[in-house]
């Protein structure tokens, strides 16, 4: 390894004339050294700052570099301030314009990155030391210098891409902060004109830029914070039709919409004016303003609401004249204010992207470099975000959304809000599940195929996100609350149809005997019985339980089970014990198989529901998931073959819930999740359980079709009272 040459021998180096190896050495060696400050305070303090400059200005090829290169070094440390002059800078934008080889044009990039970004110090130098007005005589010299500078971002050389882009974020940093109010809009549209926003689209999408601990990573970052940065500058701008600017793009909006001459009948013999010329009493609600004075209504979103309004004339011209002249003949409750629908896509936008939650403009520089120095491990397709590159088409494709959804819903005007929360839901579905290689115009094609019912179907799921982001634990805690009330309404209803009985089939009527024979069963008032009796028919009535001589003891039940798991490849593992809960993978396994039994059995009898006694031999009991059957005589006290699917869940899930276990079949769980994402809402909507209709409730439970009812007439009531009638008790 060789030593470090000492200061003296490379300042020597740089400034002689008679070998040129001398010099590309040294300044190779400066380009590693000068990041220690300390060697770049010995560096300066022994002269070396103004052969420094002189290699720059006239070395060429490797030499003049490494001597950009040395140099970058020593203004990364803040430090060699002083070589830094016009004739640098200029030879640097030069060098950036014109030159083939990429280390040059790459170190004199950084050079120039640099001086934009240098922070001014009050009092200690002039305004023309830092920042856009630092390099600005040079680029008017050199006017294809953005040009360039644009091309650049599409190179094969990341580090130059890098460096690129970083001088793109500089200048538009430095023009938002210090180029005055009305200079930065113009300096960034310039920029936006010569292609900025698709060169940085496509490192986004690309492989380039999936390093997050490169500097290109970073700089694309801070590019996508400064378009935030923008879009929120934007809208701070109040609209003033006295300016210039925002009095044509309002001439713009309204020229563009083709508005037919207005000459009205003369009122008396009276014409208004000088020239006779009467403007449209509607010239602007035409368009979907809700006044004549329409800059009051750009409030919300500013100049950006101008802006994005003015882009979708001029993007979709055509649409924009004949959107206009259908609504123009339409009854004035159900025209779709289109002007009112731009501007509430726009805000849509800016909520999805969260453009007020991004940092200030002078923020933008450090803020991204810490985040992928801590979060190097994130998702690259979580961090960009190349759709909000495309804000004009998202905001375009927003609004003819907006319009087709008010045409498919017939809606008017006091639906405006509605169909603005359903926009808002399918933005956030279909730009938020993009990711970053996701194409606009897939994006665009999703936005016109989307229908009404698929965005209120999103509607709906979202709503359970919605209160769960708004109460957190206390959903939580309200859900565990109305699944056991569930559970319980659920277990008493179960238990009811046993009360209630139910015509079973026999053993010999099911293997297809000649003598059919049918068994009525019933439980007992005190829930402690079980009664039947055969009969040699089915009757189409119900039998007293006083009719009924035969009875079983549930006490002496220790198990119910069910072939229902042979329709399950896989059955149960353990049968349901008296006394024991099932876990929640053993329920899950069941619901499985007596979902699929269930479905199988409806035109069959093949179910066959089995209460046992287990006597065990010795005193200590088996544990769940142990073989039962060891140890013990399981004798059969009961079968039960139930005709329909919905007497099965009935019956197995009645005795189960009767000796405190838990349901098991589908049609029983999914009616306690109904009742309780029922509840939920209830709770939400601040309803009162009263106002639950339970009769309804109750015959969906019984499977039973749910008239709706009649609303009672109050035609002969006076007044405004109102009074219940109540059913007289039976």
């Amino acid at each position: 390894m060789d030593d470090v040459p000492d200061v003296a021998t490379l300042v020597s180096g740089l400034v002689t004339d008679s070998s040129e190896s001398a010099r590309k050495y040294a300044v190779f060696k400066l380009q590693s050294l000068l990041s220690d400050p300390s060697f770049a305070d010995s560096f300066i303090d022994a002269d070396g700052l103004l052969p420094l400059r002189q290699v720059v200005l006239e070395a060429g090829g490797n030499t003049q570099a490494y001597g950009l290169g040395s140099l970058d070094a020593l203004l990364e440390l803040d430090k060699g301030w002083d070589a830094v002059d016009g004739a640098l800078i200029e030879r640097a934008v030069e060098l950036a314009v014109t030159h083939p080889l990429v280390n040059i044009v790459r170190n004199a990039l950084r050079l120039l990155v640099l001086v934009v970004s240098r922070p001014q110090r009050s009092g200690s130098e002039s305004a023309e030391a830092f920042g856009f007005r630092a390099i600005k005589p040079a680029l008017d010299n050199h006017p294809s210098f953005l040009e360039s500078l644009v091309q650049r971002l599409s190179a094969s050389d990341h580090t130059l891409c890098a460096n690129a882009l970083q001088l793109v974020n500089a200048l538009m940093r430095d023009a938002v902060a210090n180029g005055g109010e009305h200079e930065w809009p113009k300096f960034i549209k310039r920029l936006q004109d010569l292609g900025v926003i698709g060169g940085v689209g496509m490192l986004m999408r690309g492989d380039s830029g999936s390093d997050l601990g490169s500097p290109l990573a970073a700089a694309i970052l801070e590019f996508q914070g400064l378009t935030k940065v923008l879009l929120r500058k934007w809208k701070e701008v109040r609209v003033d039709v006295e300016l210039a600017e925002h009095k044509r793009a309002l001439k713009t909006i309204h020229l563009l919409s083709k508005p037919e001459p207005y000459n009205p009948p003369e009122a008396d013999g009276e014409i208004e004016g000088k020239g006779g010329r009467r403007h449209n009493p509607e010239k602007w609600r035409r368009l979907g303003f809700e006044t004549e004075s329409p800059a009051w209504e750009f409030d919300e979103t500013g100049y950006l609401g101008m802006m994005d309004l003015v882009d979708y004339a001029r993007r979709n011209e055509d649409g924009y004249q004949k959107t206009l002249m259908e609504q123009s003949v339409q009854p004035l409750e159900q025209r779709c204010p289109l002007a009112k629908a731009s501007l509430s896509t726009t805000l849509i936008l800016f909520e999805h992207f969260e453009i007020d939650d991004t940092a200030d403009v002078e923020e933008t520089g450090y803020r991204y470099s810490a985040q992928l120095s801590l979060d190097g491990h994130v998702n690259v397709d979580r961090l960009y975000r190349p759709l909000l590159l495309q804000w004009g088409r998202l905001h375009t494709a927003g609004v003819n959304t907006f319009l087709r959804l008010w045409k498919v819903a017939g809606a008017e005007n006091e639906d405006f809000y509605k169909i603005e929360e359903v926009v808002r839901i399918i933005v956030e579905r279909i730009v938020g599940a993009a990711c970053r290689k996701t194409d606009v115009g897939k994006v665009e094609e999703d936005l016109r195929s989307v229908s009404l019912e698929t965005a209120r179907r999103w509607q709906i799921e979202g709503l359970d996100e919605v209160y769960e982001d708004a109460w957190g634990p206390h959903l939580v805690q309200v859900r565990e609350q109305l699944h056991h009330e569930s559970m319980q309404f659920m277990k008493e209803q179960r238990i009811r149809c046993l009360l209630q009985g139910s015509w079973f089939p026999t053993a010999d009527s099911t293997s297809g005997a000649a003598s059919v024979a049918w068994r009525y069963v019933r439980l007992s008032h005190n829930r402690r019985w079980l009664h039947y009796q055969n009969y040699p028919s089915k009757g189409d009535y119900e039998p007293a339980l006083s009719a009924l001589s035969e009875k079983l003891d549930l006490k002496s039940v220790t198990l119910v089970d069910s072939n229902v798991s042979t329709f399950e490849a896989s059955p149960p593992s353990a049968p349901h014990i008296n006394g024991n809960v099932l876990n929640s993978e053993t329920l899950k396994e069941n619901m499985t198989a007596h979902s699929d039994g269930l479905k199988a059995d409806e035109s069959n009898t093949s179910i066959t529901i089995t209460i046992s006694s287990i006597a065990q031999r010795s005193k200590s009991r088996p544990s769940m998931g142990s073989n039962m059957t060891n140890g013990a005589d399981e004798v059969t006290l009961f079968e039960l073959f139930p005709q329909t699917s919905h007497t099965a869940s009935e019956w197995l899930d009645g005795l189960l819930m009767l000796l405190n276990q838990q349901p098991i079949t589908k049609n029983t769980t999914s009616l306690v999740e109904m009742m309780q994402n029922w509840g939920a809402r209830l709770r939400m909507l601040n309803l009162r359980w009263e106002d639950v209709d339970w009769e309804a409730l109750e015959m969906r439970v019984k499977g039973m079709k749910v008239e709706p009812k009649e609303v009672p007439s109050r035609e002969g009531l006076e007044g405004e009272e109102y009074w219940y009638a109540m059913p007289d008790e039976t």
